[in-house]
Order: C-alpha cells, then sequence, then structure tokens
C-alpha cells in the first residue's frame, strides 16, 4: 500500500506548528463580536424588564418582613459601656 500522504509534500508550504494553530484576526470577526454582545445586551434588558415585576414584589415583601420584625424587637435597655482596665505595671 503506497503512503498518499507524503505525495503533495513539495506542493504544500511549510508552517511551523504555533503559526498554523493561530485563526487570523479581521473585521469580520470584530463585527460578529460586536454583534453578539449587543444581542447579549439587548436580551439581558429585555429578560430584565420581563421580570422586574416580580423581583419588585419580592422585594416589598422583604421590606414588609424587616419593618414587622422591627416592631417586634425590644431590648431591656441599653447596655453600660464596657470599661477596660489597663494592666498593672
Amino acid at each position: 500500500m503506497a503512503d498518499t500522504s507524503q505525495s503533495d509534500q513539495a506542493a504544500q508550504p511549510v508552517l511551523k506548528a504555533t503559526p498554523a494553530r493561530q485563526g487570523r484576526y479581521g473585521r469580520h470577526v470584530f463585527w460578529v463580536l460586536v454583534v453578539s454582545t449587543l444581542l447579549a445586551a439587548i436580551g439581558l434588558f429585555f429578560a430584565w424588564t420581563w421580570k422586574s415585576p416580580s423581583l419588585n414584589a419580592a422585594d416589598s415583601r422583604v421590606n414588609a418582613t424587616k419593618a414587622q420584625a422591627a416592631q417586634q424587637f425590644n431590648t431591656a435597655g441599653t447596655m453600660p459601656p464596657a470599661t477596660v482596665t489597663p494592666p498593672a505595671h
């Protein structure tokens, strides 16, 4: 069986490993990145506006619970400030 992978060796340019693995950066890559980032931001904005009423309702329930807990919390009085005695020499 003949090895056909060696037949076109002279016709192809020889590249080192690192340049062969790297892609080219062009304007199309830039525009793909810009458009995809804008679409992601627009999607995030619409998802936030769609869910904002339920987030607001949940936040108001938390604030009401905090207000009720604060009204129920009573202290017996204030404690006197702690005094620290310096060590004897």
